[in-house]
């Protein structure tokens, strides 16, 4: 079971890193085939068009196939696609590789989310939160070695050529550990798993979870720095703020969970994050603005564990259709969330915008009792059935 831990935990860090590797690179994309702001928008947007119609696939995959040969496919062609957007010769075809990159993302993200549930469900306890908290210093850790090799002039395309051999070399190491799953030997289901009963309310969840993660990415330093008139410095340390407490929020939710519950859990943290920022929002000072996106990403950083751990544990649905149907009502209020607040922003204020962050985290706190509704996780392998290793 370590083993298998350990190779999960593996592909989490590879998820962030390899992503954070590619986001870097864009100004570079963008000024070698001349692309406005607009345009550039634009082919952004593919990517998360490629993950869109690849989420639901994901969940019919696994169950079809099994969640370990879709980690182990989805795995290496996430990391074999990271060059193609920076070697693409034109704005089109960037946009295509943009598309490949988001739906190995999208696939690899159900894929891996089932093998991290049936590792926690073999464990008998929350591991989910731990898994993310990996996530999220691949991602530190990639966008620091990305920054490294453009102050030492390493070129772009090396760059990720080495970032691709070095991600598949780890992925290969890790892959082999996977939980063993088997294929569905039923008919095969629809694709997509429509959302309803308790799929619908934890569904509900994510999307405001990742509403409020969305507009933390893209207007907290905004924020700081038009409305609050903060030096660029210190406006950048509003998002440093809130990432480093969703990381250090996560590799502690695992245990708060065992000891409370993932209702309680839920409940109280996002109380605190929309309480926290509210006041920051009223008190409307740079320090209280970091200090309250700090609040926001404590409080909201076991959300998306604790709601794809649930997915994946509802009576009835396999584990991979179940974290599909979630994942992907979750996206959309990740996508939706930075333009809906930029269009209030627009009419009223980005302060008013921002307590749309604020509103999102309480709904999250007065539907936590949706969790109860979700299978408890159970220990051991006391049965094939019991185990969501689809």
């Amino acid at each position: 079971m370590r083993a298998q831990r350990l190779a999960v935990s593996t592909l989490f860090f590879l998820n962030g890193a390899v992503l954070a590797s590619w986001v870097p690179h864009i100004p570079a994309v963008k000024a070698r085939h001349g692309a406005g702001d607009a345009q550039l928008g634009l082919v952004l947007l593919a990517m998360a068009l490629g993950a869109m119609i690849a989420l639901p696939l994901a969940g019919w995959l696994v169950g079809r196939f099994g969640s370990r040969t879709v980690t182990r496919a989805s795995a290496v062609a996430f990391c074999g696609a990271l060059p193609l957007p920076i070697l693409s010769p034109s704005l089109p075809l960037v946009a295509l590789a943009l598309v490949a990159l988001g739906a190995c993302n999208g696939l690899l993200d159900v894929s891996m989310n089932t093998q991290a549930a049936a590792v926690e469900r073999r464990y008998g306890r929350a591991l989910m939160s731990s898994f993310h908290a990996l996530f999220s210093v691949g991602g530190v850790v990639g966008a620091a070695l990305a920054a490294a090799a453009l102050a030492a002039g390493v070129g772009d395309a090396a760059h990720v050529l080495t970032a691709t051999l070095v991600a598949l070399a780890m992925a290969g190491a890790a892959l082999p550990s996977l939980v063993p799953s088997d294929p569905s030997h039923e008919r095969p289901g629809p694709v997509f798993v429509r959302p309803s009963g308790v799929l619908l309310g934890l569904g509900a969840l994510a999307f405001l979870g990742l509403l409020a993660e969305g507009a933390m990415a893209d207007w907290s330093a905004v924020y700081l720095h038009d409305t609050l008139a903060a030096a660029p410095a210190v406006a950048a340390t509003g998002f440093a703020a809130f990432s480093l407490a969703m990381a250090a929020g996560r590799f502690a939710g695992d245990r708060l969970v065992d000891g409370f519950g993932a209702g309680r859990v839920v409940r109280v943290s996002s109380t605190v994050a929309a309480i926290g920022l509210a006041a920051a929002l009223l008190l409307g000072s740079p320090a209280a603005g970091i200090a309250g996106f700090g609040l926001v990403g404590v409080g909201i950083a076991n959300i998306i564990p604790v709601l794809f751990g649930a997915a994946a544990r509802v009576p009835g649905i396999e584990p991979g259709r179940g974290l599909a149907a979630v994942a992907t009502t979750g996206y959309l209020g990740f996508l939706a969330g930075p333009p809906l607040i930029g269009v209030v922003a627009d009419a009223v204020g980005l302060g008013p915008g921002l307590a749309l962050v604020s509103a999102a985290c309480s709904l999250v706190a007065l539907g936590a009792g949706m969790l109860s509704r979700a299978a408890p996780i159970r220990g051991g392998l006391a049965s094939r059935s019991a185990d969501p290793l689809r």
